[in-house]
Parts: C-alpha cells; sequence; structure tokens
C-alpha cells in the first residue's frame, strides 16, 4: 500500500524529512478496523514527532493523527461498526498513523463521519474536537461554576486548530462569555466569525485589554500556544479558584504565579486515553458522536481552511512546514492517494 513515513529525524526543509513508501497493507485483529483513508489533516504533533523520533530496527515512522475514511475490514471482536461504514478518528501516538493508504484503529476511538461533510472537511475535526471537548469538560469542568459567578472562558490563541473548535463548542454547549485570543486582523476575524464574543490581541498585554472591555475576571482559561510567553498575563486575568488548561509544550512552566489565587492547572493530552489503555477509552468514541450530531445540526463547523491533494510526501512537507510558521488559520487537510 502507499504510505509516506520516514527513516531520519530531519528539518522540514530536507527533501528525506518525509518520503513516498511501498508498505504491507495491514490486517485487523481485536477491536481493531480497518480503514481505507480517504482524507487526513496535519497538526502541531506531527511536526513533534517527526522532529524528535527516529525510526528502529530500519522500521519507517508513519506519522498521521487525523483521518476520514471508510471500513473496509473488522476484527472478530468489533461491536460498533461494519464494513461500509464512514469514519473520522484521530489515531493513537503508540501506533502507525494515518498518512497510509489503509490504517489501523481501534474502534473505541472512532466515530461516525459527519453526513454533511466530505472526507476532506471530516479529516479536520477529530484530533481538534476530542482535544477541545476534554479540555472543556473534563479538565476545566466548565460546566462547574467557580465561586464567584465568573462565566467567561479565555481561549488563548483561538484561530488555531484547537481554539478553533473550542470557540464553537463553547458557545454551543455551555453559556459561557468566550474572549478569544488573535493577533492579525485576519484571525481575530476568524474567531469572531465562529463565535466568539470578545477578541484580544496576544502580540500585546492582555491583562490591560481585559480591563479596557470591563469584562469580568475569566473563571477558564484555555492556553493553546505559546503559554510560556503569556503565563504572567494568565495569572494576573484568571479569577481567584480559577481553572487553567494547556496543550503545548512550554521550556519552563513554573506555576507559581497561580498560587495567591488558588488557581488549579490542568494538562490536556488527547491521546492518554488510547497510550494507556484506560477505563474510559471509549469515552472518544462518544464525543466524536456528539461532535457528527452538532456538525449535522449546523451548530458546529469545520475548520478546515485548506485543502492539498494528493497525499504525498511533498504535499505532507509543505503542510509541515506551514505547521512550524505557526501562522496557519484552521486545518490543512489532504486527500486522495
Amino acid at each position: 500500500m502507499r504510505a509516506i513515513g520516514y527513516y531520519q529525524s530531519l528539518p522540514a526543509n530536507e527533501p528525506n524529512a518525509l518520503q513516498d513508501l511501498d508498505l504491507p497493507k495491514p490486517s485487523p485483529s481485536g477491536a481493531d478496523l480497518l480503514v481505507e483513508v480517504k482524507a487526513v489533516a496535519v497538526n502541531p504533533v506531527d511536526t513533534k514527532v517527526r522532529q524528535r523520533r527516529a525510526s528502529e530496527n530500519d522500521t519507517p515512522v508513519v506519522l498521521g493523527y487525523d483521518a476520514a475514511g471508510t471500513v473496509v475490514a473488522t476484527g472478530p471482536d468489533v461491536t460498533d461498526f461494519k464494513v461500509g461504514d464512514d469514519v473520522y478518528y484521530a489515531g493513537d501516538l503508540t501506533r502507525p498513523g494515518t498518512n497510509a493508504e489503509f490504517h489501523l484503529v481501534d474502534e473505541r476511538i472512532v466515530g461516525r463521519k459527519p453526513e454533511s461533510l466530505s472526507f476532506a472537511e471530516a479529516a479536520a475535526l477529530p484530533l481538534t474536537a476530542i482535544t477541545a471537548f476534554e479540555a472543556l469538560f473534563d479538565r476545566l469542568k466548565v460546566n462547574d461554576p467557580v465561586p464567584g459567578n465568573t462565566r467567561s472562558l479565555l481561549i488563548i490563541g483561538g484561530s488555531g486548530g484547537v481554539g478553533s473548535i473550542a470557540i464553537q463548542l463553547a458557545r454551543q454547549l455551555t453559556d459561557l462569555t468566550v474572549i478569544a485570543t488573535a493577533s492579525r486582523p485576519e484571525s481575530q476575524a476568524w474567531c469572531r466569525e465562529l463565535g466568539a464574543h470578545h477578541v484580544l490581541d496576544h502580540s500585546k498585554p492582555m491583562a490591560d485589554q481585559l480591563e479596557a472591555l470591563k469584562l469580568d475576571a475569566p473563571g477558564f482559561v484555555f492556553s493553546t500556544t505559546h503559554t510560556g510567553q503569556h503565563l504572567d498575563d494568565i495569572a494576573a486575568m484568571i479569577a481567584p479558584q480559577g481553572r487553567f488548561a494547556l496543550i503545548d509544550d512550554p521550556e519552563d512552566l513554573s506555576i507559581m504565579p497561580f498560587k495567591p489565587k488558588a488557581v488549579s492547572v490542568h494538562w490536556e493530552f488527547m491521546f492518554t486515553r488510547s497510550m494507556f489503555q484506560t477505563a474510559d477509552m471509549k469515552e472518544q468514541q462518544t464525543l466524536l458522536n456528539r461532535v457528527s450530531e452538532l456538525v449535522d445540526a449546523g451548530k458546529v463547523r469545520t475548520t478546515l481552511s485548506r485543502t492539498l491533494d494528493p497525499i504525498n510526501s511533498e504535499n505532507l512537507l509543505d503542510a509541515h512546514r506551514q505547521i512550524e510558521s505557526n501562522a496557519t488559520i484552521g486545518k490543512i487537510v489532504l486527500t486522495g492517494f
């Protein structure tokens, strides 16, 4: 089968950083689905793994943590899907990725593709939807009020993939005032289009902007990018006894500024459930199906911003370079092998 992978961990400007490969077609066992991949999205995790993980025993590393496609075979323990079902999912960091013509995935982390979306539009959603949903409802528990009735949510990096979904989920599933951040006119407009009530410019001191808007201190803050740069601002803005969640990898994260306000700090990592085979792993199937319902009801939209065709090493490297620029809006998706 056709696939894209690499043997050496190289910068994205190196031509062999990703290579077109011919690999054996896998066979499903247990609770696995064999999916014919129709579209894949590219996320920051793809670039991070490429930069940090080399191949072992001459086995290429195949990346890809977002896909939409059709089930073509099932393992003997599968109960929720059948051949011919269209699905979408984010995969498992401990297994080969979705940048392949056929891909194995545990049914517990797979959702039914929104019927109203194309494969490309659907592939833009899974990783960011799981991350945003888990951050808001499992980590921050935004429906459990912070004392003082500070019913507002600040999303740092609102125009990225995760922020774009978090804005929409918060608007549709909560009564929170949603405050997003973005630094460029086009990214600020994107946040407002997705439903943010207010948008701050995170290239400037944000606490001053919040005060100028006469907004209450947010009880919840969700940081999706450059957390280390914004930590002092976040500590100044967040409400006493507020809750703070992050998903990025700051080089140094001192949470001491949060102590005076007794702020709780939460990491969100959407691969935790699949990586450790947690007892509640199937919650990801449930939430992906919930997102499908919201999409088909017209309440949540895809965050696809650019499509590349076909799925090959040249286009994937182009997408990796764009992601590494830290200037993308929404999601980049590749379609068709």
